[in-house]
């Protein structure tokens, strides 16, 4: 093989020169010099059965994915987590300053306390507002009883009866005082409970246990309700999300399985249709599929891939990979002919694996050596 090595060396030069003269079709053959050695490994090219496939065009994200964002505007005064952090549930993730809030929070609670010294006061005028009018009743009826038996005045018990609806009216005033410092406590209740929350709010915590794909914000900035600060992946788990031309999706069945190519990690792997967004792009005509991926090394969300949809089944002849020799832009193999090998110009098509579609340049039955 050391030698067939230095044979191929020696004619990349004629292999260039005779490029840049005669066109060279795809079989074209090229004999080399007497005593080249045979190739170590020889196969006999057959047809095979080969699916054909369209390559939908898609972006690895993750399965499960949660933005962190605020409830309230304020300045961020830290960011606990970098980017590819693992978090866990209930983390301290971004602390907002909160200066505003605790002061809120200290009115409020002051406001509280002023509702429940209102109410003990309202207590005391109502208790003394009662003894009022219990003393002013037990007046009327017996000035009233001493008027029935002639020894009261008309004038006597007028007054009486004046003095007791004016207790009367002062005891209604009295709980009307109270019913207004019991509301004025839960409002002043709702408003420590609404500050605390919105003191709360200041500490932005993991909600699930994940790892931070991306921040979005610094300290110094500003958050904003609504505004992502962070994202978070909170599975493991990763998805291919493509784009499928409206003529095949009803090719595509939630639950199958079909395969996505990852160029950049050089591997193929089986994907579970997980959905198809039932609604077309009105401008490309395309639907949303998502298709879950095993979990593979090196494999990151925004990473580009392609989900293979079956379209046809056609036999063509296929080689190993090692068996194609690539100089410049030009595909070659050996094939023996008669005694001999002959180098001869090929055009691969589709890499499945380690092997590659010949789309010319052999015949069905040649022996081809590498």
């Amino acid at each position: 093989m050391r030698a067939l090595r230095l044979t191929i060396i020696s004619l990349m030069a004629a292999l260039i020169l005779t490029a840049c003269g005669d066109e060279i079709g795809p079989a074209t053959p090229v004999t080399p010099p007497p005593g080249t050695p045979s190739p170590d490994t020889q196969i006999t090219t057959q047809l095979t059965p080969v699916i054909q496939t369209h390559q939908a065009v898609g972006t690895i994200r993750p399965e499960t994915e949660t933005r962190i964002e605020a409830q309230v505007t304020a300045q961020i005064r830290e960011i606990t987590v970098s980017s590819g952090t693992a978090v866990t549930k209930g983390e301290l993730l971004i602390r907002l300053d909160d200066r505003q809030f605790v002061s809120k929070l200290h009115q409020a609670r002051e406001g509280e306390h002023a509702a429940v010294a209102a109410k003990k006061q309202a207590v005391q005028g109502l208790l003394a507002a009662r003894a009022r009018f219990d003393q002013a009743k037990s007046a009327f009826k017996r000035i009233q009883k001493y008027h029935d038996e002639g020894a009261a005045t008309d004038q006597q018990r007028e007054e009486a009866r004046a003095r007791y609806l004016t207790a009367q009216a002062d005891v209604s005033r009295a709980e009307q005082a109270l019913a207004a410092a019991e509301s004025g406590i839960r409002n002043a209740s709702e408003v420590v409970k609404e500050a605390t929350i919105a003191l709360g709010y200041t500490e932005l915590k993991a909600p699930e246990s994940g790892e931070v794909l991306k921040k979005m914000a610094e300290p110094g900035d500003l958050a904003l309700p609504g505004k992502p600060l962070m994202i978070l992946r909170t599975s493991r788990r990763l998805i291919l999300e493509a784009y499928v031309r409206e003529g095949l999706i009803g090719t595509i069945h939630p639950g199958e399985t079909l395969h996505v190519e990852l160029k950049s990690l050089g591997q193929t792997l089986p994907a579970h249709i997980k959905e198809i967004v039932p609604y077309a792009d009105p401008q490309t005509r395309t639907f949303l599929v998502k298709a879950t991926l095993p979990f593979v090394e090196g494999l990151y969300p925004g990473m580009y891939g392609k989900l293979l949809i079956p379209l046809t089944t056609l036999n063509v002849i296929t080689l190993p990979t090692q068996a194609i020799q690539h100089v410049g832009q030009l595909e070659l193999v050996w094939v023996k002919e008669g005694e001999t090998w002959q180098r001869r110009y090929i055009r691969t098509g589709n890499l499945k694996g380690d092997t590659v579609e010949i789309l010319s340049g052999l015949k069905p039955g040649e022996t081809v050596g590498y």
